[in-house]
């Protein structure tokens, strides 16, 4: 059965998350994507092309869930190991049908322009992956200066680097477009975060009805919870397990289909916030300070941030951000209690706590059999979980141990 939203609101809404990586410098994605779709209006591309680069301007470094190599590729003009996320972009997008098409200039949107020759590279992929590698490197080179929105007295300092690399890594033709269209303050301007968050609205409100059937959205939910996933050694297949866990969990207590098709979903997109959270907290292997501590409560109202806004989403949104509510309502962000927190919320909260508690971390084993069972009772006795869940774990624990470590 189909979500009743449109695929294209899904993608660009989820996209926007990747923005979170950048902490101290969101929007990047937005950024790129508009100063592509601008220089493609100077270039008299057809409408299709000028979405197509906005789109790829937005999912461009969806290999990219580290603000650790957010912070490189934004403070370095060409970085060694730029390569890396560019390959993990392409292997997410390759076999998904919908978006395969910007897997490959993904894949070479930090190859120089005169490597794109020497390697023969088809003329439309070529452009394609240059414009892409030409704008982020216009974003990275006015970075220090959008928090402070200074960016308008930079732009001919930037407009000159740029045309000082025009033929080596930059084609010649998108150097001249991008002059052209970056002549203008409203260029710049419409990179202030308020116009680029109208823009990506403005785009949002284009977007044809193509309804997003259940499996298509699996596969795009996996998708996101692999960058997810990927941030930190320390939550490698997560999301993954918990989605398990959960659709385990959902079955055995009743719920249909549909319902557990969606619970799911949440799992796989519960910690989509986490984006936003800096490496050195999420891989700290101490107990935290307070305000690390508050810094990582705030990642549950950053994933209902994201996943509220999509038409279609708001039982996945609440299902993924609720997954740090507790019965006694001491949980967090929204302190909800027992009888406010539906089934499948409470479902991904036992789901949650209980494949963190099993999967073996860099700084700890997993909890065995009945070291888990001990402790699920525990969290059930003192009424952090709900008590009915915690049974129905109890007595098919060995099964949910399969789903959340994913053992065959």
């Amino acid at each position: 059965m189909p979500i009743q939203t449109d695929f294209r609101q899904v993608v660009l809404t989820l996209s926007d998350a990747l923005d979170l990586v950048g902490v101290d410098d969101v929007g990047h994605g937005k950024r790129v994507g508009i100063m592509a779709a601008e220089c493609a209006a100077c270039m008299g591309l057809d409408e299709d092309e000028r979405t197509f680069l906005f789109d790829l301007g937005l999912l461009h470094d969806i290999g990219v869930s580290s603000t650790r190599v957010h912070w490189h590729l934004v403070t370095e003009f060409d970085w060694p190991e730029a390569w890396r996320h560019c390959r993990t972009g392409h292997d997410l997008l390759a076999d998904f049908a919908p978006l395969a098409a910007m897997a490959e200039p993904i894949l070479h949107h930090h190859t120089p322009w005169s490597r794109l020759h020497e390697e023969d590279v088809p003329s439309e992929l070529a452009l394609r992956a240059n414009l892409i590698l030409l704008t982020d490197r216009v974003d990275a080179m006015a970075a220090t200066f959008h928090a402070e929105k200074t960016v308008l007295p930079h732009a001919e300092r930037i407009r000159d680097q740029i045309r000082s690399h025009s033929g080596t890594y930059f084609a010649p033709e998108l150097v001249g477009h991008f002059l052209d269209a970056s002549r203008t303050e409203a260029f710049w301007l419409r990179l202030e975060p308020r116009a680029a968050d109208s823009y990506l609205k403005a785009e949002l409100s284009k977007s044809r009805h193509q309804p997003l059937g259940l499996e298509d959205l699996r596969k795009l939910s996996v998708i996101f919870s692999r960058i997810v996933d990927a941030k930190s050694p320390f939550t490698a297949e997560h999301s993954q397990g918990v989605s398990r866990v959960a659709l385990l969990l959902g079955r055995l207590s009743g719920l249909d289909d549909e319902t557990c098709s969606l619970l799911e979903i949440a799992g796989l997109l519960h910690d989509l916030g986490k984006l936003r959270v800096a490496d050195e907290i999420l891989d700290k292997p101490d107990r935290l300070e307070p305000l690390e501590r508050f810094v990582i409560n705030t990642h549950s109202f950053e994933t209902y941030q994201i996943l509220h806004r999509i038409p279609g989403f708001d039982d996945i949104s609440a299902w993924a951000s609720y997954h740090h509510e507790e019965p006694d309502g001491s949980g967090y962000p929204f302190h909800l209690r027992g009888d406010e927190l539906p089934l499948p919320a409470r479902i991904m909260r036992v789901a949650d706590i209980f494949q963190a508690m099993v999967q073996n971390r860099p700084y700890r084993r997993g909890l065995k059999r009945d070291q888990v069972r001990t402790f699920m009772r525990e969290l059930a006795e003192d009424n952090r979980i709900d008590g009915d869940i915690a049974s129905i774990l109890d007595a098919n624990l060995d099964e949910a141990m399969t789903a959340a470590l994913g053992e065959a």
